[in-house]
């Protein structure tokens, strides 16, 4: 048996080609199935089964599309009941592939339909898949699905993490969600594990109670991006195949368009769209968009020359937007919307002075651990739901930190477009800040 990991990181998850004599299992596919595939047809692999762990709220899912393009069977939980053909998982009911068995585990608590596969090769028990249920040093998150239903989903989680923890300690544990994915409770570490490494280590699996881990994993919830709420009805629908990467080269952004910059950010500082939006082409750059443009609405990407546009409009239609007008390469003079970047040592010569503002544009969880005194704090989301602070004077520069300098730089751009004088700090955070002004005092 051999089992190759498939990273997405921009959002944290895992997706896994198991194959065995020829026979191949690919588990909770992403959009852009070509990857997986082409995985497959290099190892001369047939794909026998996909599966699919739950209808996913981070990202749209490959499944179908794969099903149908390789004839593949696909498997989905008996409750989650999509609008496709698929083959319903019912718990426990073994699923045969000949030499390879699937042995799906209800597991609700992620979701109500959870299910869990675990596979066995000539009888014996040898690999899970867990989905978004048991996780490295973790577990799924119970209330993506709402707060009415949060507690009852966490009470569910911790008989499905204990019925997963009494499988044989050797069995390898490979869960889809994983670090950097907002469908963990706690930041996951490792990306795979075993059932024995989680029974010693896992910190969810030594509480006791129901009640006691709903308490637990409802203490202190991370945001939830706001396009996760598209993301199951797509999955309960059905996808379409992935759009051409390519997109149309443009004079000028597309009427009607959101305009979204996906240059450096030193680039951007020098100047952008008037009213466009500044967001660095990195692993996260989808997942960003989603969470700060109006869902799936047209968009004109501003691109270096030579820039991957590719890139950005595959990280937008994993999570279901394929509405890429084209990109813009030459802004000429038109250029005029700027802000400052200040590395660390800069930054805090700045933030000393009588007049200085700060603004804290980190999640809530991560001020608790550390704080600035005096910051104004407002989770970079929020600054297009709730506003820009209005303890925030726009003829003053504005100091914009969070915890690595991207953040910051997004929300430069966007006080910029209104009129601020923003001084984004780049390359480190608010605990170098805090480490800095220490030293200072100190000395």
């Amino acid at each position: 048996m051999d089992v190759m990991l498939f990273r997405t990181l921009g959002l944290g998850d895992q997706t896994y080609l198991l194959t065995h004599e020829g026979k191949g299992v690919l588990v909770d596919p992403q959009r852009d199935i070509d990857r997986f595939l082409r995985a497959a047809a290099e190892r001369d692999v047939d794909l026998r089964f996909v599966l699919e762990t739950h209808l996913h709220n981070d990202y749209v899912s490959g499944g179908e599309q794969a099903a149908l393009r390789t004839g593949a069977e696909l498997v989905l939980p008996a409750a989650a009941a999509p609008s496709y053909r698929h083959t319903p998982a019912f718990h426990l009911e073994e699923i045969n592939g000949g030499g390879l068995t699937i042995r799906p585990i209800h597991t609700p608590g992620h979701t109500p339909e959870h299910t869990s596969y675990l596979v066995l090769i000539d009888g014996e028990p040898v690999a899970l898949f867990s989905g978004g249920s048991l996780l490295v040093a973790s577990a799924g998150r119970p209330d993506l699905l709402g707060p009415e239903r949060a507690r009852s989903l966490a009470r569910l989680q911790h008989g499905s993490l204990h019925r997963l923890a009494a499988l044989p300690p050797g069995i390898a544990l490979y869960p889809t969600h994983g670090e950097g994915s907002f469908c963990t409770v706690t930041g996951a570490g490792r990306l795979t594990s075993t059932i024995g490494a989680e029974l010693k280590d896992n910190p969810m699996l030594a509480i006791e109670g129901p009640d006691e881990l709903a308490d637990t994993l409802l203490a202190a919830p991370m945001p939830i991006p706001a396009f996760y709420k598209f993301m199951g009805p797509a999955n309960t629908l059905g996808v379409p195949p992935m759009p051409p990467a390519r997109v149309a080269e443009l004079d000028q952004p597309a009427q009607g368009s959101h305009v979204v910059d996906i240059r450096p950010r030193q680039v951007q500082a020098r100047g952008m769209l008037p009213g466009s939006l500044g967001i660095e082409l990195d692993d996260d750059f989808g997942s960003w968009t989603g969470w700060l443009l109006p869902y799936a609405k047209p968009i004109t990407l501003v691109a270096e020359p030579g820039q991957d546009v590719a890139e950005a409009v595959t990280q937008l239609a994993q999570i279901g937007i394929d509405t890429v007008q084209g990109v813009v390469r030459n802004l000429g003079e038109a250029a005029t919307q700027t802000y400052q970047l200040a590395a660390l040592d800069a930054f805090v010569k700045m933030l000393i002075q009588p007049t200085a503002q700060l603004l804290d544009v980190r999640m809530p969880t991560e001020r608790e651990q550390t704080r600035l005194a005096g910051a104004v704090e407002r989770f970079l989301p929020d600054l297009l739901t709730q506003g820009i602070p209005g303890k925030l004077d726009p003829a003053r520069p504005v100091l914009i930190a969070c915890a690595s300098g991207r953040r910051a730089a997004i929300a430069a751009g966007l006080l910029a477009r209104e009129g601020y004088r923003p001084i984004a700090l780049t390359g480190a955070g608010v605990p170098e800040v805090v480490a800095s002004l220490r030293e200072r005092n100190a000395a």
